[in-house]
């Protein structure tokens, strides 16, 4: 498959907590013919738009021989605006789900054309954008299905998160402002960029920060990095798995996502205004909540309580049986679990 992709110009992109995106811009991919029923896959939290691919195919229920496959990349994933194609912009900012749901949309009914979709989903920070989807544009869909996300990232998450930023925050020798807040100075004179060897250092810490989050205490126990994986030892895991994924990213790009991810939060808007239960009331698609058993920062329980404040008949919670923990729901590399997934959105698609 083809990692090329497109973009749509947004102009000067006002952002919902104040400030402005200037010359914005929205990455996007899209499979299969415009006259098929409509379905938004955003992207994750630094995946790439081709990192998405792994869930499409004829083979799959995202057949781009029946359905027209709209795969937008994040404000900060180094394809849409970000950080890395910004070099100017400093500092980047903050911006929301809101802000890019609200690019997202502009781009599917302004420039695709596609008035009406069958179904958004999405994987990690792609389920955070269904959830904002489903609550920003409650009638433009018929079927949501967010996997190992959530509507509101919890202060657990966020607390996760904070030492995601830190470990790039410590390489430039600076400290987080705090949880949902960028940058300790706003001030562009005053803003710390990162050295090549700072960039280095800090995404080799960020991988083994990540480490301990994104797979399950069975999968390390189970030594499933060894036996499925193919790597030797803890260690190989280490680095040519979890320093290899980070060090192939740009640290202010990851910090941008990560503060984006911290404020998820789809109360945070008109018209419910902070009222978690009425925005989970005011999603009306069918919405399928896919978390995984041992998912270390998505845990089942919060997505029962997405399901039981959403109106009756709304929402429907299926658990992936694993113990590949929040990689259970991407990128792809459990086989089991991407053929448990697609199972439940193909049941999902033909009963609704």
């Amino acid at each position: 498959m083809s990692d090329a992709y497109q973009t749509y110009k947004l102009g000067d992109f006002k952002l919902q907590h104040g400030g402005e995106l200037p010359d914005a811009f929205i990455a996007y991919k899209t499979l299969g013919d415009p006259s098929l029923p409509g379905v938004i896959y955003p992207t994750w939290y630094s995946g790439l738009i081709s990192d998405n691919i792994w869930l499409t195919g004829s083979d799959k229920t995202l057949d781009p021989s029946k359905y027209y496959i709209i795969i937008p990349a994040l404000f900060g994933n180094g394809q849409s605006a970000s950080p890395s194609n910004k070099p100017d912009l400093r500092p980047f900012p903050e911006v929301t789900f809101y802000d890019n749901v609200r690019a997202q949309h502009e781009l599917v009914t302004k420039h695709l054309g596609v008035k009406h979709a069958r179904a958004v989903l999405g994987w990690s920070m792609g389920a955070g954008q269904t959830f904002q989807w489903a609550t920003q544009y409650p009638d433009f869909m018929d079927l949501v299905a967010p996997f190992c996300g959530a509507a509101k990232t919890s202060l657990h998450n966020q607390s996760m998160l904070e030492g995601v930023k830190s470990a790039l925050y410590a390489a430039k020798g600076i400290s987080s402002e705090g949880v949902g807040k960028q940058h300790l100075s706003s001030d562009k004179a005053q803003y710390v960029s990162f050295t090549e060897e700072s960039k280095r250092v800090g995404l080799k810490a960020l991988g083994r920060v990540y480490s301990g989050w994104g797979f399950s205490q069975a999968f390390y126990r189970q030594k499933l990095y060894e036996s499925v994986l193919g790597f030797k030892d803890i260690d190989d895991f280490m680095v040519n798995f979890w320093e290899a994924w980070a060090c192939s990213k740009d640290p202010e790009n990851m910090l941008v996502m990560a503060n984006t991810w911290q404020l998820g939060d789809c109360s945070n808007q008109e018209p419910y205004n902070g009222d978690f239960q009425k925005a989970m009331e005011g999603i009306k698609a069918k919405a399928l909540i896919l978390p995984a058993q041992t998912d270390l920062y998505f845990p089942p329980e919060d997505s029962e309580i997405e399901v039981e404040n959403m109106k009756p008949g709304v929402g429907t919670l299926k658990v992936f049986p694993s113990i590949w923990g929040h990689w259970a729901g991407g990128p792809g590399d459990s086989k089991d679990d991407v053929k448990w997934l697609d199972e439940q959105l193909r049941e999902l698609f033909a009963s609704n």
